[in-house]
């Protein structure tokens, strides 16, 4: 084989001087399946056959550095040898392994009038098989990823590309399905990445058995796959392959005999209703992903309009809250805390954003973007020395209560934050609360528990905040102790009419004052409510009923009221 392109070379392509023996030789070249291709002096490559193409994905384009498709040819002692060839003349073979799939292959390189030309085989041949076999298998797992034995990113890329070329433009013949797993960051942190890859693999020979032949699977990057499907009947053929799948990944996995639960979000995009191209289709199908794991994971969505509305929207405001707190557009509110029958014990801070064009924008539309983008630290600091400097202004009988967040634990200087803050403020520690979610005590559990005991130290009090709606373990109450507990809004609004909401908070006050805690009842919003929580013996309530969140100068006007009894 060698020979043969050797003798094409001098008799085809010469010194490159006749364009048409060039035209013939690009064409040998496109026909042939051998990995075959031509440098300049400077190892860029001029012609480059299909196969060798194919089995080096990064080899796209002449003109590309034979070093970044083979990483050897960079070694210095490689490139001396090729100085030396390019003087004598003689051929250079040069053993590696496959950059992609780590086969051993040799590449022989050999002068031409123009450069040289490479030629690339496998280095050990399996006894029995030909040239064209071992070229073809070195094809077969270049197009493969390496560690599922799906088609890998490239192939996948092309083939779309491909479909969509050929459809018609009133079709809607295939669908993209991009697969993302849930809870898979879990299994490599906590079981090695050995575990991870192995999961990978039994992912993959799931997602092959629940496709027909009308659908192929492709590892995408990391824990991504995507599926092609052409099949009619759409879009309901896609959802349903989209629910195998799900389904399927659900079913617990066994690694090493360990049990392994994850799961998988499903994102769809129809060609070419939602994109012409492999690019648009691909967007259309990560926006779908991304609302089905907003709401909730373990399930399928198909792309709409909206979603990218929303996405936009929710793009824009990232962009926007970056520049807000240097703009002066984030302002604090309270909501007063009464014991009753109404004495003011506590505000919650709560912190808005004023947008120039949206408006006023509630924590809820912003918090999780800020958290995501690594501003909460920024922004939780701002607010609380914002509401600590205004709580100066009220009587020193009134705490402040002020929200922390998951993001703000992680940053290690949570407790020298306060304390400078405190400092600088110049408020007793005795008159901060801080409330916290059970989100907090399920990262970093031991490194969390010791921050808080921190905290207690400095004089603050620590509230376990929406208690009963997330995993309501008992042992964070016996590991850390809490001032008190706010019973979530969710067991408030029907209380007056639903048995088993006042049986859990019963039981929440009576467990509470058991451990020496106060109870706060949030969202209380009629008369019977407040008086079903008095006469159980709740300690302090909060909700629209009393007041909503108010600014400080309202705040000062309603302490005042409250003191001469003109708050019902």
């Amino acid at each position: 084989m060698i020979q043969r392109w050797k003798r094409l070379v001098d008799e085809e392509l010469g010194l490159a001087s006749a364009s048409a023996d060039r035209i013939r030789l690009t064409d040998w070249l496109h026909h042939s399946r051998e990995l075959v291709a031509f440098c300049s002096d400077d190892l860029r490559l001029v012609l480059l056959g299909d196969g060798f193409r194919d089995a080096f994905p990064l080899a796209a384009e002449p003109g590309a550095e034979l070093c970044n498709i083979l990483p050897k040819f960079a070694d210095p002692a490689v490139r001396d040898a090729l100085l030396n060839l390019r003087e004598v003349g003689m051929a250079l073979d040069v053993d590696m392994p496959h950059p992609a799939t780590g086969v051993r292959i040799n590449a022989h390189v050999f002068r031409t009038g123009v450069g040289f030309g490479v030629i690339v085989q496998p280095t050990v041949k399996r006894e029995g098989s030909s040239d064209h076999g071992e070229v073809d298998t070195l094809l077969h797992w270049a197009t493969r990823d390496s560690l599922t034995g799906l088609q890998n990113r490239r192939v996948f890329s092309d083939s779309l590309a491909g479909i969509l070329a050929g459809l018609g433009r009133s079709k809607m013949g295939v669908a993209l399905l991009q697969i993302d797993l849930d809870d898979f960051k879990a299994v490599n942190d906590t079981l090695g990445h050995g575990a991870g890859d192995a999961l990978l693999q039994l992912v993959a020979r799931r997602i092959e058995e629940a496709l027909d032949r009308n659908a192929v699977g492709f590892r995408y990057a990391g824990d991504e796959f995507t599926v092609i499907q052409t099949a009619d009947g759409q879009p309901q053929a896609a959802e349903r392959l989209a629910d195998t799948i799900i389904s399927r990944l659900r079913v617990p996995f066994e690694i090493s005999g360990i049990p392994v639960f994850i799961g998988a979000s499903v994102g769809i995009a129809f060609g070419i209703e939602h994109g012409s191209s492999t690019e648009q289709l691909m967007k259309a199908a990560d926006i779908a992903l991304y609302a089905a794991k907003s709401e909730g994971r373990g399930r399928a969505r198909i792309f709409n309009n909206a979603m990218l509305l929303f996405l936009e929207s929710r793009e824009s405001l990232r962009r926007d809250l970056r520049k807000a707190l240097q703009r002066g557009e984030l302002f604090v509110e309270y909501q007063p805390v009464v014991r009753l029958p109404v004495s003011v014990v506590a505000f919650e801070a709560l912190v808005r954003w004023r947008h120039p064009d949206a408006g006023v924008i509630a924590p809820g539309a912003f918090i999780s973007i800020a958290e995501a983008d690594g501003l909460m630290d920024e922004i939780g600091q701002w607010v609380l020395e914002q509401a600590c400097t205004d709580a100066l202004e009220w009587p020193p009988t009134i705490n402040i209560a002020v929200n922390l967040s998951p993001a703000q634990f992680r940053s290690g200087m949570l407790t020298d934050n306060v304390a400078k803050i405190l400092d600088r403020v110049g408020i007793y520690p005795e008159r901060l609360e801080f409330e916290i979610t059970e989100t907090v005590l399920l990262e970093q559990t031991t490194d969390n528990l010791d921050t808080l005991h921190t905290l207690g130290l400095l004089g603050v009090r620590v509230l376990l905040d929406d208690f009963g709606t997330s995993y309501s373990s008992l042992g964070y109450l016996k590991d850390f102790s809490f001032s008190g507990l706010k019973v979530d809004k969710y067991f408030i609004r029907d209380l007056e009419v639903n048995p088993k909401s006042q049986t859990i908070v019963r039981s929440i006050l009576g467990l509470a004052h058991g451990l020496g805690m106060t109870v706060t009842a949030e969202g209380v919003e009629t008369d019977t409510q407040a008086k079903w929580l008095a006469r159980e013996g709740c300690d302090r309530l909060q909700g629209f009923l009393i007041a909503p969140p108010l600014s400080n100068r309202d705040a000062i006007e309603f302490i005042q009221r409250a003191r001469h009894g003109a708050v019902a």
